[in-house]
């Protein structure tokens, strides 16, 4: 094999070894001075013969790995600007880089320039061993697992083996600039991948000094795109995705993953996992995987909470209680109480009778079964994600990652912003270190700006609550005097009304928070400077996800929890701010505003995601592109293509995560509410994988590939809400819900042997008498002069010595529905810790594997290090001692006996 020979001069590793270590966390590229290849100049090739849909320099040998654009505007920066670019492309020079840069004659628009970017292969191989990444050294000999005679049965869902498997499975160590001899090393311009190239490149490019201003080293490209240097970096896309690329060089990554995987007609197909994480990097990857998986799991729950939803549909007409309520010997008979002040009139309670037959959709004995079996459901759905995510971590090389990451993700910004140096106890190195004191200011900076946050949404809840209670009367005395709206007025109730306006005017009010709130989060966790990449996303992800969990999830909590619970009794009514009367909820209770509540924001949030992540980006690229599509299409390079797209950002990620979050507590908090959430989710998640691979493949620019073991503190934040979860349904069951009232009735009040619920709803409602109406409350009309109201709850009535005092059933209530909780809590976590506790984390063939290849990898690197002994002492090496063989020996055994 053709090795290059070593350079003279230092390397990066060679540096970091100086005795001194001084400046040995500065910029990394500032430690490499490499002389690259002279690149041939732009006189020497006629570009007008040479194909621009092209990832190759003008020679056609050289790939471009990444790619720097900006525009010449001549303002008041534009020296310093200029000085920055020659500095920072000097700089990258000297790293060993090697540049071609495009004319701005030669783009579309006549304005931008583009610096194209090459790694040569000592820079690589330099990078590979200070990044410690991993690269074939044997072909794996492990056998596959045994093959499933189910699997034919999957055969139409399967995907074609060299999409789903591109590259051949290899066993893989650490890249040693010592060893080379030891790997695989076929092509040096096909051995590191596309993505591995741009990740090298990438970190190069976030380290690379520019010049000092104002005192201080600036470094970055990061800063240089802030600050205007650069308008763009970016790595490049291989092809166009509709179309393979003429060049037989390319691989054609990009239409492949369009074809097989981010078209809509390929949502019944499974995902292509390892061309993803190839393509575009592991951390991607394992987001769609787990998205898949998520997507997988979702249809179980999803066939349970239809058949639960079909259940209460086809035991509609068995329902006592809306039969009691519909018939107008009973609930026409009966004359409830106004359900607000003065402006209010009594109504009978057959009106609503639709709303009240409804709510037994969701309000059933099915709701206990599946609420239990969601809580088991979601504790399935974690365990075997984790190995799931175990058998991805062997087989992309990340189960040694963690530490890995610890010490190498160290943020540029990090670097630049603290000018205080300590020594590391654990390597003995100077790097620089955020004093303590700085550290408290901050935090307590951000810990306010959260809670102020934090504080405007409950403000903005309550006074989507006030309207709630301010515009009760107006839909009550409109739907009661406006003859067009009698047809619907027994399933258009007022409540209802009030209900599905309020959720729109929750819904817009949290779009709003949602944008203002992303831009502040940013900007407080980017003032907290934290050390790390990982460091800063957890911190970011927690400051957003407590905020969008209280966002919208605090309307839910309102009706699920709150409403209908304070609101008193007639002639004794609790009102907010002494103003307002609290709202009560409908006789058939307060589950079916709960469904529509949780129906709006939930589909609503997933509508307008769609239309942000999909039709946004399309309509900007559209416009950017409109020009270029009136040229011929050699003329517009694969560079400017690219460039015209939408800029995923490091941030992209995190937010396709934060969505699928929010979206599983929905189905998961509020399920017992509205057993079809988990098929919504569904169907949404399934439209998701395909819009999110869409838009990545077609849409955006080539995100840098970076590398992840794991979903991160998202795996911590789905534990908590499946353990919030068990809580938050036992409640809605016992409390929101009328499934133990009705069952302390049955068992404990019922006359009717034959009939056990009939004369529930009677019951259920105790008697005011109007006279005793305070001024306050006292409607203004009486037209039908009717003596006595009822109203929803346990207490005597005006002829008892104990006046409007709770009964001794409102207590067995009480006392059930505390009961009820404790034992579905403890019954479910119980079942939850015994599943969690027989699955495994990480499954038993995987740990062998993972063994087997440790076991294999030190096998050949000790032998390779024995044969290197054997050959030094043929070739009379004195410092190939005895000693040193023993020893190498002896690490073999070791490793057999490990």
């Amino acid at each position: 094999m053709n090795r290059l020979g070593k350079k003279a001069n230092e390397t990066l590793i060679e540096m970091a070894l100086s005795a001194d270590g001084e400046e040995s966390n500065g910029p990394l590229c500032e430690t490499i001075s490499t002389a690259g290849s002279e690149a041939p100049s732009g006189s020497e090739i006629d570009k007008r013969h040479e194909s621009k849909d092209s990832i190759f320099f003008r020679d056609g040998v050289r790939r471009i790995d990444f790619v720097l654009s900006y525009v010449d505007d001549l303002n008041k920066e534009w020296e310093k600007k200029l000085e920055r670019r020659k500095e920072f492309e000097s700089n990258l020079q000297k790293a060993g880089l090697e540049l071609e840069t495009e004319d701005k004659k030669e783009s579309e628009d006549g304005k931008i320039y583009f610096v194209k970017i090459h790694a040569p292969w000592e820079v690589l191989i330099t990078y590979a061993e200070v990044l410690n990444i991993k690269v074939p050294i044997r072909e794996n000999d492990i056998p596959s697992m045994v093959e499933n005679p189910l699997d034919c049965m999957l055969t139409p869902f399967r995907l074609p083996e060299k999409v789903m498997h591109p590259e051949p499975d290899y066993f893989t160590a650490p890249f040693s600039k010592d060893k080379q001899e030891l790997y695989l090393i076929n092509d040096e311009s096909t051995f590191f991948s596309p993505s591995m190239r741009n990740r090298i490149v990438n970190y190069i490019l976030t380290r690379c000094p520019y010049g000092t201003e104002e005192g201080k080293k600036k470094f970055g490209i990061k800063r240089l795109l802030n600050n205007g240097t650069y308008s763009a970096a970016y790595p490049l896309h291989d092809c166009q995705y509709w179309k393979k690329a003429s060049d037989p060089n390319c691989d054609n990554e990009r239409y492949t993953l369009y074809m097989e995987w981010a078209r809509f007609l390929r949502f019944y197909k499974e995902q292509p996992l390892d061309l993803i994480r190839k393509y575009y990097g592991e951390k991607i990857g394992i987001y769609f995987a787990w998205l898949g998986f998520y997507t997988e799991m979702l249809f179980l729950a999803a066939v349970v909470g239809v058949i639960c939803f079909l259940y209460g549909l086809f035991t509609m007409d068995e329902n006592m209680s809306s039969k009691e309520i519909c018939d107008p010997a009973i609930g026409g008979e009966i004359i409830m109480c106004p359900l607000c002040d003065r402006e209010c009139e009594y109504w009978r309670l057959n009106t609503t009778c639709e709303s009240s037959e409804y709510s037994h959709l969701f309000d059933n004995v099915a709701t206990l079964f599946f609420a239990i079996f969601m809580g088991i459901w979601v504790t399935l759905f974690l365990e075997f994600w984790k190995r799931r995510q175990a058998r991805l971590k062997y087989e992309w090389d990340l189960v040694d990652f963690e530490e890995e990451q610890q010490q190498l993700q160290l943020r540029p910004e990090y670097e630049a912003k603290c000018t205080q140096k300590k020594k590391n106890p654990v390597t003995q190195e100077m790097e620089p270190y955020l004093p303590l004191t700085s550290q408290a200011v901050r935090f307590c900076i951000s810990g306010t700006t959260v809670l102020f946050w934090v504080s405007l949404i409950i403000a903005s809840m309550i006074a989507v609550i006030v309207y709630r209670l301010a515009v009760y009367a107006a839909f009550a005395s409109l739907m009661e005097n406006t003859q067009t709206l009698q047809p619907i007025s027994g399933l258009l109730t007022p409540q209802l009304a009030t209900s599905v306006t309020a959720s729109c005017l929750n819904f817009v009010i949290i779009m709003i928070l949602n944008f203002i709130y992303e831009r502040i989060a940013i900007w407080i966790t980017d003032m907290e400077i934290p050390r790390t990449h990982m460091e800063y996303e957890n911190r970011l992800t927690m400051k957003m996800f407590l905020f969008q969990f209280v966002n919208y999830y605090s309307s839910c909590f309102y009706v699920a929890f709150f409403k209908g619970k304070f609101v008193g009794y007639p002639g004794a009514y609790t009102y907010m701010f002494n103003r307002w009367r609290n709202e009560e909820c409908d006789p058939a209770g307060c589950l079916i505003e709960l469904t529509t509540q949780l129906t709006i924001v939930m589909a609503g949030k997933q509508i307008w995601g769609n239309i942000q992540e999909a039709i946004v980006p399309w309509i900007c690229n559209w416009w950017g592109r409109r020009k270029a599509r009136s040229n011929p299409e050699n003329l517009y390079s694969r560079w400017e293509q690219d460039h015209d797209l939408q800029t995923f950002g490091a941030l992209g990620l995190f937010y396709e995560y934060l969505e699928m979050v929010i979206q599983f507590g929905f189905i998961t908090l509020f399920v017992a509410s509205f057993p079809l959430a988990p098929l919504l989710a569904l169907m949404n998640n399934i439209l998701e994988i395909r819009v999110d691979s869409w838009k990545l493949t077609t849409q955006y620019r080539r995100p840098v590939a970076a590398k992840a073991h794991s979903i991160g503190v998202w795996q911590e934040i789905l534990n908590g809400m499946a353990i919030l979860s068990v809580v938050t349904n036992a409640f809605i069951v016992a409390f929101t819900s009328d499934m133990i009232p009705r069952l302390v009735y049955y068992y404990a009040y019922s006359e009717n042997e034959d009939s056990p619920m009939s004369g529930y709803i009677n019951n259920s409602l105790s008697v005011f008498e109007i006279s005793d109406f305070p001024e306050r409350n006292k409607p203004k009309e009486n037209p039908e002069g009717f003596e006595q109201c009822r109203y929803r709850d346990y207490r005597y009535p005006p002829d008892h010595e104990r006046k409007y005092l709770h009964t001794m059933q409102f207590w067995h209530i009480l006392a059930a529905k505390l009961a009820f909780i404790i034992i579905m809590e403890h019954v479910v976590f119980i079942v939850k810790f015994f599943v969690a506790w027989m699955i495994p984390d990480v499954p038993a063939d995987v740990k062998a594997k993972i063994k087997r290849e440790k076991y294999l990898t030190q096998k050949i690197l000790h032998e390779y290090e024995l044969e290197k002994l054997k050959e030094r002492l043929c070739q009379g090496d004195k410092r190939a001692t005895e000693k040193e063989f023993i020893a190498t020996e002896g690490r073999m055994e070791l490793s057999r006996a490990m």
